[in-house]
């Protein structure tokens, strides 16, 4: 039986979901444009609309204007043509570190799906080029910094217009390559963008919702392992399982938080005879995680909502009515929305960073960690007094923590008056989303420690004379987790495995809840 070829995301007038662009960054499935006459028509005819404005001499913004708060400046037709490059060309100055590959692509099928609209006056020729770019993994090396969010993703966008003009530098096949070099390789002429292309290709959302789509898939799975390290921790710290029973949450049924209840019920088997309890009510980390958990779970659905619909929108300026030959000038490009998500995203991330982190440090700490070992430290007890297990990850846990707490102030209040004073009210959510994504990867740090600490902790209490057997769901995770790493009996650096832990959490490595 062979192995069916993954179905190609089509870009065209179907709906994207967040998993479509989270499969095609992971260069999972393949892409394709859609291809049938009616279609490719109906794009044509807002380029060939455009022309015909150009032959009656009407004004159109960044056509036979200038940009911004140029746009009182009117641009003759014999420089018409060269408007486009101009545009690309004086944003070339971003700076920071480069968007990575899977950004990149994400950056990518966001732009190529809001032109595919059909309403933004490009070429056929113009998508299928991005559809290539995608298709053959040309990735324009694109610097993070320099967005305020509106007019768009305006200056980190110009590097896609560049390199699909044969300038600038993109990564392809692993090698940094002038784009020029990689059109003659791959037998292709540089487009050479007409009119609004530049324009269509710049003014729009693209980096902050293709970053905020990898933020949201990150979420979602960091939501389920932060579920099942608590439910590890239930079992180390000898928890009271009964705070997550299902009358107690009918009582207050927020969906989420019943949800997370439900996974903790089902890890630990609650319905199963439980140990003595050392305590009626365990401290808030463990008691209250499915209301701390519930409230990312219960976000997640209009988080989605936010993201999906700006990325199955036209985000440019101006929009190009066709049939009824119209140009309508708006603000599409405006960012409020994925801001707004980001700056939540990165709020309800960092609390579980915060529940996290107080776990372990219920973990390690002996007066409170119900005859754990100090530290989690496996070893004996003639060495004991030199080994410390535990001690310093917790430290850097506490330190990872801080750091996402401290990113969580929104970016989206922050708006900057630039550009004269055209763009006098902006998002900011390319800074939201790019705050996201480090209170992810700080949080992501957090469950590394917090996790294999939790798995520590699950192995020395299955020592314990009276140890009752795993439930299922943990055995499985606790020898899944001993392949890679195994119990700290004489300290050890610990930095290795928790890259390798990071690493296993990127690849989504343990089947979860969902």
């Amino acid at each position: 039986m062979t192995n069916q070829a993954p179905e190609p995301i089509i870009f065209g007038e179907g709906h994207l979901r967040i998993e479509d662009v989270l499969a095609l960054s992971n260069r999972q499935r393949p892409t394709a444009l859609q291809n049938d006459s009616a279609y490719r028509q109906r794009i044509a005819k807002g380029a060939q609309f455009l022309d015909s404005l150009l032959d009656k001499e009407g004004v159109i913004y960044g056509v036979t204007t200038g940009y911004g708060d140029s746009c009182v400046v009117a641009v003759p037709l014999q420089h018409v043509e060269a408007l486009p490059r101009h545009l690309y060309t004086f944003h070339g100055c971003g700076l920071g570190k480069l968007l990575d590959a899977q950004a990149t692509r994400a950056v990518l099928a966001a732009r190529l799906r809001s032109l595919c609209h059909g309403v933004s006056g490009v070429r056929v020729e113009l998508l299928e080029r991005l559809q290539a770019f995608l298709d053959h993994d040309i990735l324009p090396l694109i610097p993070e910094e320099g967005s305020v969010g509106a007019s768009g993703d305006l200056t980190p966008l110009s590097y896609v217009a560049a390199t699909l003009s044969g300038e600038r530098e993109v990564l392809f096949n692993g090698e940094r390559r002038q784009s020029a070099d990689v059109h003659r390789q791959l037998g292709w002429d540089p487009l050479v963008l007409r009119p609004k292309e530049a324009l269509a290709l710049m003014n729009g959302t693209a980096v902050m919702t293709g970053l905020a789509c990898l933020a949201f898939a990150r979420a979602d799975y960091l939501l389920q392992l932060a579920t099942r390290i608590t439910a590890m921790n239930v079992v180390a710290l000898q928890g009271n399982p009964e705070h997550f029973d299902e009358r107690l949450f009918a009582a207050k049924p927020h969906p989420g938080q019943m949800q997370v209840a439900a996974w903790l019920r089902k890890d630990l088997a609650i319905d199963a005879p439980t140990a003595p309890l050392h305590r009626l009510q365990d401290r808030y980390s463990l008691r209250c995680a499915p209301h701390v958990l519930g409230v990312l779970a219960d976000s997640l659905n209009w988080l989605r909502s936010f993201i999906e619909i700006e990325l199955n929108s036209a985000n440019d300026n101006p929009i190009i009515d066709a049939e009824a030959e119209r140009v309508l000038h708006g603000g599409h490009f405006y960012g409020g929305h994925i801001a707004f998500a980001m700056d939540s995203l990165k709020n309800l991330v960092a609390n579980v960073a915060d529940l996290l982190d107080r776990q372990l440090a219920l973990l390690v700490d002996e007066r409170y960690n119900h005859g754990l070992p100090s530290n989690l430290s496996g070893a004996p007890a003639d060495r004991a007094m030199i080994n410390h297990g535990f001690k310093a990850v917790q430290i850097g846990t506490s330190a990872w923590t801080a750091e996402a707490l401290k990113n969580t102030m929104p970016a989206s209040v922050f708006s900057r008056s630039t550009e004269c004073h055209n763009q006098d009210k902006v998002s900011m959510g390319t800074i939201a989303a790019r705050d996201a994504i480090r209170v992810l990867e700080l949080t992501e740090q957090v469950a590394a420690a917090t996790l294999i600490a939790a798995n520590q902790g699950v192995w020395l209490r299955s020592r314990d004379a009276d140890a009752r057997p795993l439930p299922p769901a943990l055995a499985a995770m606790h020898e899944q987790l001993r392949e890679d790493f195994p119990p700290v009996i004489e300290d050890r650096a610990l930095e290795g495995e928790l890259r390798l832990c990071l690493k296993r959490i990127a690849e989504q490595h343990w089947r979860l809840h969902a």
